[in-house]
């Protein structure tokens, strides 16, 4: 019985041995099956990265070349263009550029007779360029306020000779020289001078910033006639816009040639202007009758008489004033108010008398 019971215990022995290696073996092989799987996975992970990120690649490669193309078409059709624009003209085709008008400007001068000749001589002189909302969004104009001064490229649209712009150059005899009232109607090549009958009508001013208010701007010390149609407007920039050390012909620096001697005004002036006045109060681009009538004084301080003007009283009035004094009667018009003044050939101005302009409407 005792052997019999050790040879029990020692098959017991062996059995649980067995049990345990096999235990061991199955949880073995069950780690290595788990880890068999994660690094399946995991392989299987980074290759799906590595496949999108070559998909990826890929896209921005042929997006970039697809970018690149357009861009090459883009240059390629831009020299094709100015190629074709410089090359000569044939079968009497002339090349355009379609521009229209951006803005319209409502001056205080309401005729070309009376505007100066030059910018800001006449500091007073007010305009309001009014946007077209439908081709300039108000947001174009945010950050002009910050300048003092804009520079502005107009449209001489009252110009007597525009029809020739429509006709064959050759028949067009348009002037090489004008009359420079600075010359005393002396001749000058056109190109020096600022005359504005030009090939192309474009004139360029220069205009002080009072105020950006919406769609318009408030200007100063314009030479501007109402009604006149802007193609754009830029800042003045003073570092470069400014050259020191310019140089100008003599006859430009002759100031006092244009300069009258004094402007002084009737004693009935006054109250002519201060009882039409109301009708012109909310429509003015003044504030009082004063400060219009110190307008009219910085306007009338230049001899805004044309060559011909000037030439005709040395020959001889056609109007004689009521102080028997052979002066000629001249008319100024502004802001629809029509200003008579004479002139003495001593240049001392008169201003006579104001009133509403028949011919002229009241500014908007």
């Amino acid at each position: 019985w005792v052997l019999l019971m050790a040879a029990s215990s020692t098959e017991i022995s062996k059995w649980l041995t067995l049990s345990i290696t096999l235990a061991f073996a199955t949880i073995s092989t069950s780690a290595a099956a788990i880890s068999v799987y994660f690094w399946s996975k995991r392989r299987s992970t980074t290759d799906s990265k590595d496949r999108i990120i070559k998909e990826l690649q890929k896209s921005l490669k042929e997006s970039m070349a697809k970018c690149a193309a357009e861009r090459q078409g883009r240059i390629r059709a831009q020299q094709d263009l100015r190629k074709a624009m410089l090359q000569p003209k044939t079968d009497n085709l002339e090349i355009s550029y379609p521009m229209a008008p951006i803005a319209t400007i409502r001056s205080c001068f309401s005729t070309r007779n009376g505007t100066p000749r030059q910018p800001l001589i006449v500091p007073l002189a007010r305009a309001r360029l009014m946007f077209d909302t439908a081709r300039v969004p108000p947001a174009s104009l945010e950050g002009l306020e910050e300048y003092s001064h804009c520079w502005i490229i107009y449209v001489f649209h009252l110009n007597t000779d525009l029809d020739k712009l429509w006709k064959d150059p050759s028949r067009s005899k348009l002037k090489a020289k004008v009359r420079v009232p600075r010359m005393k109607g002396e001749k000058m090549g056109l190109f020096a001078t600022r005359s504005p009958h030009r090939p192309c009508p474009i004139g360029l001013t220069v205009a002080k910033v009072e105020s950006v208010e919406g769609t318009s701007i408030l200007l100063s010390g314009v030479d501007l006639v109402d009604g006149t149609p802007v193609l754009d407007i830029k800042p003045y920039l003073p570092y470069c816009d400014s050259i020191k050390g310019a140089l100008v012909p003599d006859w430009v620096k002759v100031d006092n040639l244009l300069a009258v001697a004094s402007v002084d005004f009737s004693e009935d002036f006054f109250a002519s202007l201060s009882s039409i006045w109301p009708a012109m109060d909310k429509k003015s681009l003044y504030t009082s009758a004063e400060e219009f009538q110190r307008l009219i004084k910085e306007v009338l301080l230049w001899d805004i008489r044309s060559v011909s003007q000037r030439s005709q009283d040395e020959q001889g009035p056609s109007e004689v004033s009521s102080n028997d004094d052979e002066t000629r009667i001249y008319h100024l018009n502004l802001e629809g108010l029509d200003v008579t003044y004479t002139i003495t050939s001593n240049a001392n101005v008169l201003v006579q008398n104001v009133t509403h302009s028949p011919n002229t409407n009241l500014p908007p």
